[in-house]
Order: C-alpha cells, then structure tokens, then sequence
C-alpha cells in the first residue's frame, strides 16, 4: 500500500513537470513580445535602444529556453509569480484571491452534485422501470448532453431577467464596499452559477450509482437480506449504501476536472470573478505570467482530484494496487 501511494504520488509530480515544461514552452513560441506587452506598443515606439535592450535583457530576451525556464521555474518555487499587467498586482495575489471565489463555487457544486447523483440513483435503482426511474434518466442524459454555458444563459434568464430571483452577475452586490458584504450576500451571488453546474455534474454520479445499485440488488446477499424479511429500502439501507458510496465518491473526484472546465464557463456566463473568467481575460490581454500560473493551478486541482480518486479506489479493490506495483502490505 505504501508504494502505491508513493507511486500515485511520483506521478502526479511528474506531470506537474509536465505541464509546467509545456506551459513555458507554449508561451515561449507565441508571438506575444514580452517588451511590447508590459510598457505598451505607444511607450515602445518612442523608446531609446539602450532603454529597449535593458528590458529586453530583464526579460529573458534572446536567453536559451531552458536557462529561462529554469530561472521561471526556480522563482515560482520561491512564490515570486511575476506581475499581472492587466491586473496590475502580482500574479500570486491574483491568483489566491479569485482561487478562493472559483474553490468555493465548485466545492459548493461539487457536493451538491455528488449528494444529489447518488440519491437519484439509488431512487431510479430502487424503482427501476417506473416513471421516477425513466425521468431520471431522461434528466441525466438531456443534462449531460447540454452545453454548461447555454443552461447557465437559460437559468440566468428565467430566474434573473424574467423573476428576478437572482443577481444577474459579478460575486458581490454592485456599489457595495468589501467591508459591508455579508456572508448571505455572497451566497446570493454564488447560488445560480453553482445551480448550474450543480445541474450539469449530477448526470454521471446519478447513472453511475443506478447501474452499481441494481448490481447490488442482484447479489447473493441483498437476495439474503430480503429473504430474511427486509423490504428492498431496508435491505439497501442496511446492506447496499455502503457499497455503493465509496465508488460514487471516487468517480465524484474524477469529475473535479470536469466541473473546473464547467466553471470556466460559468464564470463567464454570470460575470463570476474566479479562476476561470481570469484565464480568459489573460489570455485576450497577453498577459503570459498570470496565464502560466493559473494553468499550473488548474493543472494541480485536477490532478490531486484524480489523485484522490486512484487512492480511494486502491483502498476499495486491492487488485488495482497489484495492477500499479504496489503489493499488499
């Protein structure tokens, strides 16, 4: 067991090496120059050669790749991330304090998706070919088959345009100072985006725990349970749950990747200020050093997502840590 944690451990920093390598070199080939992307194509024009071959020379212009990136990289270790230009802050700030709105919206999403999947499924399993089951499944494969952006324009227009239940964006009432937001008003803000990806991310765990449920109920010992005098929602109670919830939490932790990707959507949509409407507005700005770091975030979110999940799911069937390595300890 210990060498499949090491393992699963070893490589999620081998492909957070990976990424960060396929990061730099991405920004390195683009056309952005970095001299015209901080001082401004007017300030450029009208710059002296000495002053443009200084800042030329700060950036790394004209210095072997892999001597800039092992300079990037040694000083993102060090927490220095560079300066955001269209922020006008370092990106590390940037970074911490729209991670913290994106980490809130998908948390929320997250367990509101996963607990509601897994009742459905059970639900659909427990009263399979009646109208519940078939509207579960309709839901599902409707849901997962809907763009995350179109059903946020549609929840955005009927519960805000049209009822004015919600807030039509941003994560904080328009007008209103840091100091005086109170917790219900960000939670106001932050319910129609999470709704949404809430709505979209319930399709897999739902289906998922459906087809595991009715496996359970076919075996030798739900057959046991219901011959001893159990009614089939006894039965499940008692005997089924427990084997069906650490698989539907392990593909929960998968779908973090899934519900990132949606989140950038979202953001979007309603004007949420988190990681993802920051990665769109550096990546239309040219600003190279908070996109590079806002992709190695992301990279590492979904990665320790899916990390989590390979642990879970070695600690439910010992076959898959013989499968990696690992042994039996």
């Amino acid at each position: 067991m210990t060498r499949f944690i090491l393992g699963n451990i070893g490589r999620f920093v081998l492909l957070m090496v990976a990424v960060a390598v396929l990061t730099f070199t991405l920004v390195s080939l683009s056309p952005v120059d970095p001299v015209q992307a901080n001082v401004g194509q007017a300030a450029l024009l009208g710059m002296s050669e000495e002053k443009r071959a200084a800042l030329e020379a700060y950036w790394g212009v004209g210095t072997p790749m892999h001597e800039r990136f092992f300079s990037w990289a040694a000083d993102f270790l060090h927490g220095d991330w560079g300066t955001s230009l269209r922020y006008n802050m370092p990106v590390a700030d940037v970074v911490a304090s729209r991670a913290l709105n994106s980490l809130a919206l998908m948390g929320v999403a997250w367990l509101v998706s996963g607990v509601l999947g897994f009742a459905l499924g059970v639900a659909a399993a427990l009263r399979q070919g009646s109208l519940l089951d078939r509207f579960v499944k309709g839901y599902c494969f409707v849901l997962a088959a809907s763009p995350t952006f179109w059903v946020g324009l549609l929840l955005l227009m009927v519960f805000s345009v049209w009822l004015g239940w919600f807030p039509l964006g941003f994560s904080v009432p328009v007008g209103k100072s840091a100091a005086d937001v109170t917790f219900l008003d960000a939670l106001h803000h932050m319910a129609l985006p999470a709704i949404t990806l809430s709505l979209v991310g319930v399709a897999n765990i739902a289906l998922h725990t459906r087809e595991k449920a009715i496996d359970v109920m076919g075996s030798p010992y739900f057959r046991f349970a219901r011959a001893r005098g159990l009614t089939t929602g006894q039965a499940m109670a008692r005997h089924g749950l427990r084997n069906l919830a650490l698989p539907a939490l392990t593909l929960q932790f998968s779908q973090i990747a899934e519900i990132f990707g949606g989140s950038v959507l979202v953001e979007e949509v309603f004007s949420y200020p988190g990681l993802g409407q920051a990665a769109v507005t550096a990546g239309l700005g040219g600003d190279v050093a908070l996109l590079a770091a806002i992709a190695l975030v992301s990279a590492a979110l979904v990665f320790a997502g899916n990390l989590t999940a390979n642990l879970l799911y070695g600690l439910v069937d010992p076959r898959m840590r013989r499968s990696r390595g690992g042994g039996e300890r």
